[in-house]
């Protein structure tokens, strides 16, 4: 059993003692079982949904989708997948020992929610980050982009993807101020990242309608109306992708904020229960994300449509 603590010194509270405790969670039973079944509905939807994406995203027909974007959707959906299939049925368990006051259970479901969640959590936020970057570079590199942004560099990244957050939820267990400095400082790179890619993007696309314009209207230059088709094209990836950017902000933001609103040492049973439903928001992500892609990816709707098809069909 991992009995840490917060701040490394033996007179602080461990994890254990703070929220697998009768005084934390006495009075908020009913709560939490509405909770639990939120999340129930969250762990079914979620699964069907990414697991309809992830079968789409295999096909081939998928032409007009670069195979590296390809391969982030579904790492994304992937994620998606082992938050519903794994993290949300060891959460439901936590929130049901601690109302039926089963402690010992509840200590080991905690250690196993914080184990799958915070690397699950990371790799959604790296590669939603990820996206945004890659929109961007197909704006910048423009015939080059499918010389530099490859199949296997992709695979790289994804693998750093997976690797470091396992890193650095194993390094909480032992220097916990290190890790969650790495923690905080990584989401606040992905989100200033992100915020310049979309505003680098918009900027760009903006200049590029102006000067389209122009030549429109030059007598010594035909009107090209191959670039605009694949910019409008390029667009409606780029409002997909800034679709999936912002509901994953919304979803994560309430969490954060709770979060922060008070010590570890210090939280109480309002904090507590506002920071689990927080929490499911974040899961909740998980199955917003299936939707997403069908309403603002045609060819992944389509897929998903003959999917459906062809499971009605057997």
């Amino acid at each position: 059993m991992l009995a840490y603590n917060f701040t490394g010194e033996q007179n602080e509270k461990t994890v254990h003692e703070l929220y697998c405790s009768k005084n934390l969670t006495g009075e908020i039973h009913s709560h939490l079982i509405v909770v639990s079944l939120l999340n129930v509905f969250v762990a079914l939807s979620a699964f069907s949904g990414n697991a309809l994406i992830i079968a789409a995203l295999c096909k081939e027909s998928l032409l007009t989708l670069h195979p590296p974007s390809k391969l982030l959707y579904r790492n994304l959906a992937m994620t998606d997948v082992c938050v519903s299939f794994i993290v949300l049925p060891v959460n439901i368990t936590y929130w049901t020992s601690t109302v039926i006051q089963q402690w010992n259970i509840c200590r080991y479901a905690l250690d196993l929610t914080i184990i799958t969640s915070f690397p699950l959590c990371g790799v959604s936020l790296l590669t939603s980050t990820a996206i945004s970057v890659d929109r961007l570079l197909a704006l910048l590199l423009g015939l080059r982009y499918r010389q530099i942004v490859t199949l296997k560099r992709t695979y790289m990244a994804v693998a750093i993807f997976w690797f470091a957050p396992i890193f650095c939820i194993t390094m909480y267990y032992f220097i916990p101020s290190v890790a969650s400095l790495i923690a905080n400082t990584t989401l606040l790179l992905c989100l200033i990242t992100s915020i310049l890619s979309y505003a680098k993007i918009f900027r760009t696309l903006r200049l590029r309608h102006n000067h389209f314009q122009v030549q429109d209207h030059s007598p010594e230059q035909p009107a090209m109306t191959r670039v605009p088709l694949n910019m409008a094209r390029y667009r409606k990836a780029v409002y997909s992708a800034l679709w999936v950017q912002t509901t994953l902000v919304i979803c994560y933001l309430p969490f954060g904020l709770t979060f922060t609103s008070a010590s570890q040492e210090k939280i109480t049973s309002a904090v507590y229960l506002a920071r689990q439903y927080t929490g499911t928001l974040i899961y909740f992500n998980s199955s917003l994300n299936p939707l997403l892609y069908c309403w603002k990816i045609p060819e992944i709707r389509r897929a998903v449509k003959d999917t459906l098809k062809q499971l009605c069909c057997l």
